[in-house]
């Protein structure tokens, strides 16, 4: 069995390489839902929707998120109102907040109902949220005395205000989602996608007992740096990261990770930056680790498994 740590876009992309490249029932996703918030009375997960979406082919090839061939009619139609239609939600895309919101008031868990939408969308890999309970990724911000939902910041404010400090309300009392922690104690290989080391991985890392179980397998956790050339791929990994103390680079991340991950996957072009990675404690793979389609994605699945020993 295989575990991947994710995020959104990023680890959306490498996973739908991992699912070509390996048996999709072997892989067990935990997903980020710090970014997940109410909007217009529904409950959003943006990272678990653009993976879903992904690996059932069906996402929005420009941006990432969101469904292809989407309208925004509802939100057109909400302007006129004025209401806040600032975080867009395409028609399409509603059914699947609408579905997740009624089975919550129903009772369910967001595990239960996240495998129901999987199911839906024919997902053979099995997706789960990194917990159950609510956790909320708050930005606080140069001069503002209160901090920010992610979101806000990130889509609304546009990642302008200058960050100060990152915090994920909740998680300390917060219980992974059932499975994870076996997952994490029995999976052959784990692996941490290129994903927001800040936003994304940090609020699965903040759940008790997560870190630990990692610290516990580093031998056989690896990771895929998601900075290239010192900058991210996609997102606002820099603005997060430098105000922090994380270097913006691959040897940033390895620090970041170096007490439980073993290897780190960075792009050809920080070659030169193997030393200052391994000089972490980590051992450094070079690869081309941009995705820019299906068969990019792939190789670069192909050759973490093979560095993580999987057949």
């Amino acid at each position: 069995m295989l575990v991947a740590l994710a995020g959104g876009v990023g680890a959306a992309r490498f996973l739908r390489g991992l699912v070509r490249a390996t048996e999709p029932s072997d892989i067990f996703v935990v997903v980020n839902t710090g970014d997940d918030e109410i909007f217009h009375g529904l409950h959003v997960c943006p990272d678990l929707d653009s993976v879903t979406y992904t690996l059932a082919g069906k996402s929005n090839p420009e941006t990432g998120w969101g469904l292809a061939n989407e309208t925004f009619r509802v939100m057109e139609a909400l302007d006129r109102f004025g209401a806040p239609t600032w975080f867009r939600l395409g028609d399409a895309d509603l059914a699947t907040h609408l579905y997740r919101t009624q089975r919550l008031h129903a009772g369910a868990t967001l595990s239960e109902v996240t495998t129901e939408i999987t199911n839906a969308f024919e997902i053979e890999a099995r997706l789960v949220p990194m917990t159950n309970d609510r956790v909320s990724t708050m930005i606080q911000t140069a001069g503002n005395t209160s901090p920010m939902p992610m979101q806000e910041w990130f889509v609304l404010h546009q990642t302008r205000p200058s960050v100060t400090a990152v915090s994920f309300e909740g998680a300390s009392l917060a219980r992974p989602a059932p499975g994870v922690l076996d997952a994490l104690e029995t999976a052959d290989s784990i692996i941490v996608c290129p994903s927001n080391p800040v936003i994304s991985i940090g609020p699965i890392l903040a759940l008790p007992g997560v870190r630990d179980a990692l610290v516990e397998r580093r031998d056989r956790v690896i990771g895929i740096s998601p900075i290239i050339a010192g900058a991210p791929v996609k997102g606002p990994a820099d603005k997060l990261m430098g105000p922090l103390g994380i270097e913006v680079s691959c040897v940033g991340v390895a620090r970041a990770y170096a007490d439980f991950c073993s290897t780190l996957v960075v792009d050809v072009a920080d070659a030169a930056l193997v030393g200052a990675v391994e000089a972490q404690g980590v051992r450094c793979v070079v690869a081309h680790t941009l995705m820019t389609d299906e068969g990019a994605s792939e190789a670069l699945a192909r050759l973490v498994l093979k560095e993580a020993n999987v057949p």
